[in-house]
Order: structure tokens, then sequence, then C-alpha cells
């Protein structure tokens, strides 16, 4: 979809534009039910991750909307005139094949074409894309099976651990970033240290502990270890205040990296398999030989991951 609208916008010798909302629409309605940040939809990708697969697909500029009272309300008609030819002025407008706008959902793909010949701009649709059900190993007997690739079906594969089926939808590992910040410091003190991202979500699509690799810390890759999740053995009153944490623990913790290395750095942490759930472990030294046992394991799936992989 990206490629076809980088495509006509060159043609036309246009920027390439998306526009996209934050929060999440049904962040914001959940917000104005008085419901709990936490009982949000699970998010797959940070803003800051959004972004950046943008900018890495060529994509010109990004228009964030921010959703509120305002846009929630705003009806499908001044929608397309106040905000895609008043404010954005668009020459043309590409949409998936279940894109509804304005308030209540009203407006839909017929309805924008409709005030494309009145206005002017073209108007195409982009049909689902699927792909082989059998590259997803799923449980169809039928080859001809296929899958719509959506962000549903990436929220489901994470939510079962599955991260092959995840990186067959994406094209690509699930990637988490985000600045190292500090923790309370216990990894350091159970000779586990880690890199800490605070997730601004309360509730990410993906949690447990994973086989990950670690990119831009002006090394190599390296690969680890990480939780993600809100660590159910520590206190929840602590520095993190129960919040969700990606917290990576290097294999291969570089020599000359100190305790303090990393902090207010911008990592990329890509998830690249699940070892299991979150465990609630009786106590620090139960935890530390989990830890300690979770490494040996991603050990071994990684050089059998090596080997496999070519």
């Amino acid at each position: 979809m990206l490629a076809l609208l980088r495509s006509e916008a060159r043609h036309r010798r246009l920027p390439s534009c998306v526009m996209t909302f934050e929060p999440h629409p049904r962040d914001f309605f959940l917000s104005q039910k008085g419901l709990p940040a936490s009982s949000a939809p699970t998010r797959i990708a940070t803003l800051r991750d959004k972004l950046a697969e943008l900018q890495a697909c060529g994509i010109d500029q990004c228009v964030i909307l921010p959703f509120n009272h305002t846009l929630a309300s705003l009806s499908a008609p001044s929608f397309v005139e106040d905000i895609l030819i008043s404010g954005l002025g668009a020459k043309y407008i590409l949409v998936g094949d279940d894109f509804r706008f304005g308030a209540q959902r009203a407006g839909d793909y017929n309805m924008l074409t409709q005030y494309g010949q009145k206005l002017e701009f073209d108007v195409a649709r982009m049909n689902s894309y699927e792909i082989p059900s059998p590259q997803l190993q799923s449980k169809a007997t039928d080859p001809q099976d296929t899958i719509r690739v959506s962000s549903s079906a990436v929220r489901d594969a994470l939510k079962r651990g599955e991260l092959n089926e995840v990186t067959q939808l994406l094209g690509r590992p699930y990637t988490l970033s985000g600045h190292v910040v500090h923790g309370r410091k216990l990894g350091r003190e159970l000779q586990f240290p880690t890199l800490n991202i605070r997730m601004g979500h309360w509730n990410p699509a993906a949690s447990g502990i994973f086989v990950v690799q670690v990119h831009d810390l002006d090394s190599k890759p390296l690969i680890g270890v990480a939780n993600l999740g809100v660590r159910p053995t520590l206190d929840a009153s602590d520095i993190n205040a129960g919040r969700v944490l990606l917290e990576t623990h290097c294999l291969d913790w570089p020599q000359d990296w100190n305790m303090y290395h990393g902090y207010g750095k911008i990592i990329r942490v890509d998830l690249l398999h699940k070892l299991h759930d979150e465990k609630k472990y009786n106590g620090l030294e139960e935890l530390k030989k989990g830890i300690a046992q979770d490494i040996e394991t991603a050990k071994a799936w990684y050089q059998n991951y090596l080997k496999t992989s070519g």
C-alpha cells in the first residue's frame, strides 16, 4: 500500500503523506467511558516505532491528528472538506477496503469517491493483502487457505507468542524501541544488568520472556533475553510504579560497557522467540535462578536458530 502511494506521489510530483491518529480512537472512547488505561486495546507499536517504519518505507510526510472530542464529533463531510482538502490539499487519497471516517463512522469509500468527483481529487482503494496460511504454520488443512494481513492478525499472533507468524505478517521481526531509562538497579544486584525501556502504553500486544536482538548501541547487534511486562515478582509500588517495562539483558555484555552505559540512548529491540509468559517467583533467589535458566534456554535456541537459518 505504501509502495503504491509513493508511486502515485512521484507520478503526480507530490509528497507522499500518511495520516494517523494519536491516541488510538479506541483508547479515546474508553477514556470517555471512565475505564482505566489497562482496559484499552493492546497496542502493536509505539508512535516512535510507527514513524520510524514509515520513514524506512520512504514516506515523505506523516500527519498525526490528536484524536479528541472535537475530531470524534467531526462529521464525515467536514472531515473531507476541512481536513483532507482545506488542511492537506489532498489530490490523491488511498484507503484500505474497510476504511471508515467521520463521526459514528458514517463515511466510507463510496462517499469519499463522490466527494472526489465534486472537489476534484482522485480516490483509490487497496484490497486486502493475503498470504498463504501454510507459511504461518497454521492449523489449516486446505493448502489454498490464506490469511488476511491486518493489525488484528498481528495482534492475535503476538498474544499467542507466535513470533514466526508475526514476522511473516510484518515482513520483518517485531520491534520495539525507546530511550534507555533508570530502573531500581535490581538486575545489577542480581548480576544480570538490563537495558530498560519504559512503555508509554499500559497494554502492549506482546508480553512475556523473549529471545531478542538489540541494536543501536554503537556496537554490533547483541543477542539478549528480555522481559516485557509488569514483573509480577516485584513490588508494584517501586520506582517503575507498576508500569510496563521492556528489560533486556545482553548475553555477551561488552567489556567496555560500564554500569551507566546506554542511559538516555535510543535502542531497538527485535523480539525473535518467546520463551514463556511472565512468572511470579517466591523471592529474589528463585527469580535469579529463573533468569539464569532463561539465559541458558535462549543460548540454546539461538544456536539452533543460526544453524537452521543458514
